[in-house]
């Protein structure tokens, strides 16, 4: 069965806000084993969106709109999609009823009660975080066009709670997909180990790479969801193989979970200690739920006197060595960890530029430390090509910090990747 997708909204076509929408129905569709054809972005433009629909119409068989529910004149998808499939606009007891509870005693307006009013015939989906509801138009020969808001807080538990089962009793097959995620390894290199695997028709395995590392995608398709993920299982093992000990998880949603997973498992702590990336490394512990389990104490020690005054670094190493170098990156990393009382202790400083780079000390340089009882490893992040940017650099430095303690944890070589180049 195909499917395609139109974005509706003005502020998607200028940029101003990013369509995460897509993306999420895009893996919705995917797991439910439905084809996508085509994404399409549309401004708010009643003519321009009619055309849309007519188009993809005469290509697939499911149309999913998101945006353009609201209460404001631009709002006009359900309109235009009335106009489309001769299904005029009426009034839902059940989503009116729910509208006014939503406002409870505060007055409705004219525009906000149009809300209530979806096509004919409809299958109606309730919108439990907003006002708009959402709803399924049926169309001639089986087709449908299936209407969803665009805020995500809204969209996302109406795809899952509403659309995914409403979905799920038109199709015979079902996806399987495994994203087997690295750190360490170019998506060059991961593609020539996994060359013949990726010949593969059902299961496939392609790689991506994603932000600073890259991840393989094992999908296979099948009539029970048992059934796909018994063919895509014996690839994403062979995946792993091949690869090693870069894999840090199959369908992980980044080495942040990793860690603080692996933390809560053996009750240990950790503290950081950040210069450079100003932190961004703890922001990233602390996206983890339970993460407080685990996490206590994150620092960003900018200048040389919070280091020596909160880390405990000598004054005298930073005379001799400099901010950005091995040795304060080891006492960074020992000190918050002996001060705060962690298990581990997470330490980085260096220069992530644009600026403040010298022939000895580029732009992109940056050490990173793990500290751990009476040890300390350390890795030198130096580029040996382009700059990729400040953000690229403290994006690859916390992700360097990241998998050091996940490879401490795993029983693996920590310094394995003591010297890289920008991945």
């Amino acid at each position: 069965m195909r499917a395609e997708i139109i974005s509706v909204g003005t502020e998607l076509l200028l940029g101003h806000t990013v369509n995460t929408d897509a993306a999420h129905v895009s893996r919705a569709l995917s797991a439910l084993g439905l084809d996508l054809l085509q994404v399409h972005t549309v401004g708010d433009n009643g003519g321009r969106l009619e055309s849309a629909l007519r188009e993809a119409l005469g290509r697939a068989q499911i149309i999913i709109t998101t945006g353009g529910l609201g209460p404001t004149d631009d709002d006009m998808t359900k309109e235009t999609v009335a106009q489309v499939t001769g299904c005029p606009l009426e009034e839902d007891a059940d989503s009116l009823r729910r509208l006014r509870d939503y406002f409870g005693d505060r007055p409705i307006s004219a525009n906000q009660l149009k809300q209530a009013y979806l096509p004919r015939g409809s299958v109606v989906f309730p919108n439990d975080a907003g006002t708009a509801p959402g709803c399924a138009v049926p169309v001639a020969c089986g087709q449908w066009v299936i209407l969803l808001p665009g805020p995500p807080s809204e969209l996302l538990p109406m795809l899952e709670n509403s659309v995914v089962p409403f979905l799920q009793n038109m199709t015979d097959s079902v996806i399987a997909s495994f994203m087997v995620r690295t750190f360490g390894i170019g998506e060059g290199t991961a593609a020539l180990r996994i060359a013949d695997l990726t010949e593969g028709v059902n299961p496939t395995a392609a790689p991506y790479a994603g932000d600073a590392e890259m991840f393989v995608r094992v999908t296979a398709k099948a009539a029970s969801a048992e059934a796909a993920e018994a063919l895509a299982m014996p690839v994403v093992n062979e995946v792993r193989a091949r690869l090693g000990d870069v894999v840090y998880g199959v369908n992980v949603t980044g080495l942040e979970a990793v860690v603080v997973e692996g933390l809560r498992l053996r009750g240990q702590s950790l503290a950081t200690a950040e210069s450079c990336t100003g932190g961004l490394l703890a922001k990233r512990i602390t996206d983890q739920p339970g993460s407080s389990e685990v996490f206590g104490y994150g620092l960003i020690t900018y200048a040389n006197e919070a280091k020596t005054r909160l880390l405990g670094v000598p004054e005298e190493l930073l005379a001799r060595h400099g901010a950005v170098s091995p040795e304060v990156a080891r006492s960074m990393a020992a000190g918050v960890r002996e001060r705060y009382g962690a298990d581990y202790g997470l330490g980085i400083t260096g220069v992530a530029g644009p600026g403040g780079g010298t022939e000895s000390k580029p732009v992109g340089l940056v050490y990173v430390a793990l500290s751990h009882g009476q040890d300390v490893w350390l890795r030198e992040l130096r580029p040996h090509g382009r700059y990729l940017g400040r953000e690229w650099t403290r994006r690859l430095a916390s992700s360097h910090a990241l998998d050091m303690l996940r490879r401490h944890m795993a029983g693996l070589d920590v310094e394995a990747l003591w010297t890289v180049a920008a991945l």
